[in-house]
């Protein structure tokens, strides 16, 4: 009997070990996820269901003003994006060295705070309607007409000034690459400057220039403060109107709904686009663009095209900003240290968290055996494309009525009601800023990791490293430097991110963000100031760190 029961125990299959990095993946994505299944489940399940009633009202208006905001955005920073890369790289004149790179610097300055340099530039008290009346002896509105400044067109503006480097990075990148030999061809068989631009440099820089727009527009959907200031009711607007002031979260759910929507048919839309495009270069070495000097008026020309953009976008901003900063005493108020220390901390350890996780993610995929991580990495890249107020959504209600089963389970064991543990305190922006910036992180990662020789960790696994002990050792040293990069381009986003920071953070829990959008919007720039030129600031290293990457 015994030698039965042995017999049994030696031929009974072994139990499959859990990998854990595959569950690492799993909660990664469920992290990600879970946001976006509970805003859909709300707006399936509404308590009141209001949705006919803003089909009536309100919702045509969400739906147009936004539509309107992304295409005409769009449609801007397309050509000014792709124009600006097109001139840097194909042309020489005067200032080119310069406006390579100042092109990029409306990425530090927030759309919001352009939206609020703009007002208080071109208002009735601004110092252009103060030197039009000064000089033409004007006393009163009734003298003399100005076009309004709070409108959509004004939005559409300052948005476009804010987003354009976006399509202009990708889109000098890919004019680039592209091979010279291809233009002078194109130069011998007759086609000018607009043919070359047209016939050869567009289509084979298309798909870089589409994902760009893609992302513009994906920008457009998710800011609040600007066209808040503005009052342009878009469907972001929608949601903190519906939620906030009416009360009702299955409203707020589906206008979140509808956003995550329009967010797939972007995408969609951009990857349907160029699905039958295939770009390929030359097995040989390609010889570079050589750019043409541009001489007298052209040559000008060129100068004040890509000057413009930059004087809109960061100049003007940060002007204003800075005429508005020379009090000291704002920098002293103590609402300003608590924002900047309130950014600092929740800001620095979401982004360890999410670099941390980014790196345990893609490092997983690589090392496990099983199909589940690789099938779930792509899925926490979803974070990113939805928009903060939707995150917001999706994160405060399940994460407080966690937090109520909780203190409920704590009190019935006899303890004291400990209240509110993560929307009562910053975890729930943490949490926010994790799965809104995730995809950067372990798109970042990815790339560095990738760039090991794999006969680095197998000799180290072969001399009796573990998989940590590997990673320790021979992997984070060599990515250091892009994981760095990470995290400050992970921190940057997090301090000027505003839906979802408005939506999550505690009672009087204030930002460098928040503090700027609550001073701006009642109209007291003064101590708006200085949290804005903080974030500018900080915007300005990863402006650095982008020019750095693609000198």
């Amino acid at each position: 009997m015994s030698d039965q029961i042995s017999q049994i125990y030696k031929t009974k299959p072994k139990r499959r070990r859990i990998d854990p990095w595959s569950v690492g993946a799993f909660a990664i994505a469920t992290m990600v996820m879970v946001p976006i299944f509970a805003v859909i489940w709300f707006a399936l399940t509404p308590t009141e269901n209001i949705w006919p009633h803003m089909m009536r009202t309100t919702l045509p208006r969400y739906l147009s003003n936004t539509g309107v905001l992304m295409v005409s955005v769009g449609a801007i920073t397309a050509v000014v994006g792709t124009g600006a890369a097109w001139l840097v790289v194909m042309y020489r004149f005067p200032g080119r060295g310069v406006l390579q790179w100042a092109l990029l610097m409306p990425l530090a300055v927030p759309a919001y705070v352009g939206a609020y340099a703009l007002v208080d530039f071109l208002e009735y008290a601004g110092p252009v309607q103060t030197s039009l009346r000064d000089a033409f002896g004007w006393t009163s509105p009734r003298d003399y007409w100005f076009p309004a400044i709070r409108t959509r067109q004004a939005a559409i503006v300052v948005l476009s000034a804010a987003l354009y480097p976006y399509v202009y990075l990708l889109a000098r990148a890919a004019f680039r690459e592209q091979s010279g030999s291809a233009f002078e061809v194109a130069r011998a068989l007759g086609a000018g400057p607009w043919g070359r631009f047209f016939r050869v440099g567009l289509p084979l820089a298309r798909p870089a220039i589409a994902a760009a727009v893609a992302i513009v527009m994906m920008e457009t959907v998710n800011d609040y403060g600007t066209v808040d200031y503005f009052a342009v009711q878009t469907l972001t607007t929608g949601i903190f109107s519906v939620w906030l002031q009416g009360g009702n979260l299955g409203g707020a759910a589906q206008l979140a709904t509808t956003m995550l929507a329009v967010i797939v048919l972007l995408v969609l839309a951009e990857k349907v686009s160029r699905r039958k495009i295939r770009v390929f270069g030359s097995a040989r070495g390609a010889r570079p663009v050589a750019p043409e000097l541009l001489l007298g008026w052209k040559a000008w020309t060129a100068t004040a095209l890509c000057l413009f953009p930059v004087l809109l976008g960061f100049v003007l901003p940060v002007t204003v900003i800075m005429t508005h900063a020379f009090d000291a005493g704002m920098w002293l108020a103590p609402g300003l240290r608590r924002a900047v220390t309130h950014t600092v901390t929740v800001g620095g350890i979401a982004a360890l968290i999410t670099v941390l996780g980014g790196v345990f993610m893609v490092y997983g995929v690589r090392l496990s055996r099983h199909r589940l991580p690789a099938l779930l990495m792509p899925v926490t890249a979803i974070g990113y494309a939805a928009p903060g107020a939707v995150l917001g959504l999706g994160i405060l209600v399940p994460l407080a009525a966690f937090d109520n089963r909780l203190a409920d389970a704590v009190v019935a064991a006899g303890f004291t009601d400990p209240g509110l543990i993560f929307t009562g305190s910053a975890a729930a922006l943490v949490l926010a800023y994790v799965v809104r910036f995730f995809a950067i992180a372990q798109g970042t990662a990815d790339a560095a990791l990738g760039r090991v020789s794999p006969s680095l960790p197998m000799a180290a696994r072969s001399l009796g490293r573990t998989a940590g002990g590997t990673l320790r050792a021979v992997h984070l040293p060599l990515v250091r430097a892009s994981l760095g990069s990470a995290l400050l381009l992970v921190f940057v986003d997090i301090v000027k991110e505003l839906p979802a920071t408005l939506l999550l953070r505690p009672f009087n829990y204030e930002t460098l963000a928040t503090r700027v959008h609550a001073k701006a919007s009642l109209e007291n720039l003064s101590e708006a100031a200085p949290a804005a030129l903080m974030i500018t600031l900080v915007g300005l290293a990863a402006v650095a760190l982008l020019a750095r990457a693609n000198r």
